[in-house]
């Protein structure tokens, strides 16, 4: 358990959070969540002992280990893998040096005999005769194989690091465990793999995340950092979101009658407590679901913008046709004879882990790349619109305001109260919207972007990894105007939920070719004969 009182922190004029007293509890796994800059990651690194409170103190239980993902992924370059991983539990890593140490002495005395005997004792206490098999199934469960795990760091690439950090914060079964966007970087073996870990964890589980998928799955409390204050909810992300827009909605509506919204409050508290989660905590969530009333959920302050992409035409059958597209980039084929035909009402998603091709087919369709060979032809009724991975090139060193850097993209009405109106769905309003582009944020670059793609009025939208820099109120709005679309979308994300709720057919570039099917991301994921398809196109 970890229980925090009256933590408060401030920067300057800016409170983060004042006053926070809440419990974490073992046997639950609590998402926290903010709008970005609240003070999340600030608040986890209080608990973790690395930044100090101006008030209060964060009390561990007596005994109890926390343990926490590290960020620094060159922290460890010349420790080997298998060590890297043990050292997540310091003092166990601490007694097998010094037990070692001390066997290797030439002049074994017996004083060393005895304090050997004493650190045996306590290496048999912390489980140190399974450590290394521990540390080789965690490795193996996230994907990084046995011939890696006795190499050292600075040998792994950088995907790999990671898995092996995430590896360190849950071995040895600690008491607490901290987790800052473990998902990044992970494919989706190992955010299924961690998935099952967390949901069979006993102990204490805090995350921060933007993949709302994970959240949903992992989660059996939300703890939401607003108004400078943190409150614990029960249930999952997709609850608490539903419950606040209901919450907001009400307190919108305050004439409306109060007994008709607490019986849709009931209703859906019922539904959600029948679909519970199938993690162990499901039967108590469920008890503590029936128990919430109308007073336990209040409205977000978060702000969530619009994202509303309407095609100006209405789009044809044929739209595109790409045959035989092939690419060598410095010596390596990223793409191989791939052919495909887009339909009218496709949204297609590009799955699986080579992200080099997938960026290289928007390009090659965005005539920024020429192919090597092979050809695509664009229905003429169609309209492009791209979201590329790297914007930078719109932004770098340009100093005009937003109003002006949007107007650069707008066809037709280029008046100041039209051009404000998409960067007010965008979140930029009054004095923000005359800040320079040059030096705005990762998110706000690429809502700067979305307001862009609004304004296009195109019929086919080309999405590389969207949700990547965004806050949840973000890819939460992002997700529902691209389900909302009428035109067709081809995009590229490894957000779970985002794929699953907009794609109606999959992509998966393989060394062996191309695989596509008319499915959903769940079906694709989920089909037996389709993973085994996959499979054997990566040997």
């Amino acid at each position: 358990m970890i229980t925090v009182n009256n933590v408060s922190l401030r920067y300057g004029d800016r409170k983060l959070f004042e006053d926070v007293n809440i419990k974490f509890t073992p046997g639950n796994c609590y998402g926290l969540i903010g709008a970005n800059g609240a003070g999340k990651s600030t608040f986890l690194k209080i608990l973790a002992g690395e930044i100090e409170p101006q008030t209060g103190t964060v009390h561990l239980g007596p005994n109890e280990r926390m343990a926490v993902l590290k960020q620094n992924h060159f922290e460890y370059e010349e420790y080997e893998v298998l060590k890297t991983v043990i050292m997540g539990h310091a003092r166990l890593y601490q007694v097998m040096q010094e037990k070692d140490a001390i066997y290797m002495r030439e002049n074994f005395t017996d004083e060393d005999g005895m304090r050997a005997a004493e650190l045996e004792g306590e290496f048999a206490e912390l489980n140190g005769w399974e450590a290394e098999f521990e540390a080789a199934i965690l490795l193996k469960g996230l994907g990084i194989q046995e011939e890696l795990h006795n190499k050292l760091m600075h040998e792994l690439t950088g995907a790999e690091k990671v898995k092996v950090l995430l590896a360190q914060a849950l071995f040895g079964k600690p008491d607490v465990l901290l987790l800052d966007e473990p998902t990044n970087h992970l494919d989706i073996k190992a955010i299924q793999w961690l998935e099952e870990f967390l949901i069979n964890f006993e102990n204490t589980v805090i995350v921060v995340s933007h993949d709302r998928h994970f959240l949903n799955k992992v989660c059996t409390h939300i703890a939401d950092l607003d108004y400078g204050k943190i409150q614990i909810y029960v249930g999952n992300y997709d609850f608490w979101y539903e419950s606040s827009q209901l919450a907001l909605k009400m307190a919108q509506e305050a004439n409306k009658k109060k007994e008709e919204k607490i019986k849709e409050l009931q209703n859906f508290i019922a539904r959600f407590s029948a679909n519970a989660s199938k993690s162990k905590q499901a039967t108590s969530r469920k008890k503590l679901l029936e128990k919430i009333t109308l007073e336990d959920i209040k409205p977000s302050s978060r702000r969530y913008p619009y994202a509303g992409f309407t095609p100006e035409r209405e789009i044809g059958n044929d739209l595109l046709r790409v045959e035989n597209l092939t690419k060598t980039i410095d010596g390596i084929k990223v793409l191989d004879h791939i052919s495909f035909t887009m339909n009218k009402g496709d949204k297609i998603a590009l799955v699986g882990t080579n992200e080099i091709a997938k960026t290289t087919l928007f390009k090659i369709l965005m005539g920024e790349m020429e192919p090597d060979s092979g050809t695509f032809k664009w229905g003429i009724t169609t309209t492009q619109s791209y979201f590329p991975k790297d914007n930078s090139e719109y932004f770098e060193n340009c100093e005009l305001n937003l109003v002006d850097w949007l107007r650069q993209f707008s066809p037709k009405d280029d008046s100041e109260s039209f051009l404000r109106g998409f960067l007010g769905r965008m979140l930029f309003s009054g004095e923000e919207v005359l800040k320079k582009a040059s030096v705005l944020s990762g998110g706000e670059k690429v809502r700067c972007m979305l307001a862009k793609m609004m304004l296009s009025g195109a019929n086919v939208l080309l999405f590389d990894e969207p949700t990547n820099h965004l806050d949840l109120e973000s890819i939460t709005a992002l997700n529902n105007g691209l389900i909302n679309f009428k035109g067709s979308i081809l995009f590229a994300s490894h957000d779970h939920q985002f794929v699953q709720t907009i794609a109606n057919r999959i992509f998966e570039f393989t060394p062996n070719g191309l695989i596509d099917k008319q499915m959903t991301y769940d079906e694709y994921l989920e089909n037996e004969e389709i993973q085994k398809q996959v499979a054997d196109m990566y040997k």
